[in-house]
C-alpha cells in the first residue's frame, strides 16, 4: 500500500486529519458510518493511478478532532469541511467526489450548495429517508434508536438500528454467510468501535433527518451518479437512492457487494466507481 502524505486542516470548530495519495485531478473519497479515511485504504491506491486522491476522517471520528467534544453536528457543517478540502488541495479546478452513506448524504449537500466545485458525484446509498413516501416511519425509528442508546446503551441501540435498515419482512435470525474481512479492514475494527457512540448519538439523528433540495438535484442530475449495492435491494439504504434515481430519470447504478460493499468487495468496487467517473458501463 502507497505510504500518503498526511495532512491536519483548521476549519470551524474542528481539525482534519487527511491524506493524500497519486497524481492527477483531484477525486475527494468522503466515508461514511463511523468509518474515516482508512475505510478507503482497499480502493486508495488503485484509484491513485489516475487521480490525485485525498480522503479524510470526518470532524469528531478517529483523528479528527472537535474543539467542542459536545458539539452537534449539522450535514451543512460536514459538508463545509469537504469543500475546504476542495479548495485547499484543487483551489483552481471543480473536482470529482464520492460519498458514502453519511458521507453521500453530506456530498449532496455539497453539490447542491456549490456546484461549481463538483465535476462530477457519485452517491452511494445516501440514508436520505425524508425522501421517501413512508418518512414518518422512519423518523419513528430514529426516535427509537436515541431512546433505546440514551436509555440503554450502544449496542442495544445498534440492535434497533440494524433491524430497521433491514429488508421488510426479513427475519432479524436470518443466518449469513460469515465474511471474512481483509487484515487493513479487520484492523480498523477498534477506531470503528470508538466511533459509534458519536456516530448514534450525534451524526444519525441529523444526517438521518436531512431532506435534500430535489429541485436543485434535478438541476444538476447531469453530474450527480446514484449508486446501490447490488445485494442491497429492499433495505433502507438502498430505497432514497432509487427513490431518486427515478424521480430525476438517471440511471441507478450497481456496485458489488452490500452497503458495505467498499469494505467486503474492495477491488471490484472500485474498478466500479472507476467507470462511474468514466460514464462507462
Amino acid at each position: 500500500m502507497t505510504v500518503p502524505t498526511v495532512g491536519a486542516l483548521r476549519v470551524n470548530g474542528a481539525t482534519l486529519h487527511y491524506e493524500v495519495r497519486g497524481r492527477g485531478p483531484l477525486l475527494l473519497l468522503i466515508p461514511g458510518g463511523a468509518g474515516g479515511a482508512a475505510a478507503f485504504d482497499g480502493i486508495a491506491d488503485d484509484l491513485a493511478a489516475e487521480h490525485t486522491v485525498a480522503t479524510y476522517d470526518p470532524r469528531g471520528m478517529s483523528r479528527s478532532t472537535l474543539d467542542d467534544p459536545e458539539a452537534e453536528q449539522s450535514v451543512a457543517e460536514h459538508a463545509d469541511d469537504a469543500l475546504r478540502i476542495l479548495e485547499l488541495l484543487s483551489p483552481d479546478e471543480p473536482a470529482r467526489v464520492f460519498g458514502s452513506s453519511s458521507g453521500a448524504i453530506a456530498a449532496l449537500h455539497l453539490l447542491t450548495t456549490r456546484p461549481e466545485r463538483i465535476e462530477r458525484l457519485v452517491a452511494h446509498e445516501p440514508p436520505v429517508v425524508e425522501v421517501l413516501p413512508d418518512a414518518p416511519e422512519h423518523r419513528a425509528l430514529i426516535a427509537r434508536v436515541q431512546a433505546t442508546f440514551h436509555g440503554e446503551g450502544l449496542m442495544p441501540a445498534m440492535a434497533v438500528f440494524a433491524a430497521g435498515l433491514k429488508k421488510d419482512g426479513a427475519a432479524p435470525t436470518e443466518p449469513k454467510a460469515e465474511i471474512e474481512l481483509p487484515p487493513q479492514a479487520a484492523a480498523r475494527a477498534e477506531r470503528t468501535m470508538a466511533n459509534l457512540p458519536y456516530f448514534v448519538g450525534r451524526i444519525v439523528p441529523s444526517f438521518m433527518s436531512y431532506a435534500p433540495d430535489i429541485h436543485r438535484l434535478e438541476a444538476l442530475s447531469d453530474r450527480l451518479v446514484l449508486a446501490c449495492g447490488q445485494d442491497s435491494h429492499g433495505e433502507l439504504p438502498y430505497r432514497p437512492a432509487a427513490f431518486l434515481a427515478e424521480h430525476l430519470g438517471t440511471e441507478l447504478r450497481h456496485f458489488p457487494g452490500g452497503h458495505t460493499g467498499l469494505t467486503t468487495h474492495a477491488a471490484e468496487f472500485g474498478e466500479a466507481l472507476r467507470k462511474a467517473f468514466q460514464g462507462a458501463e
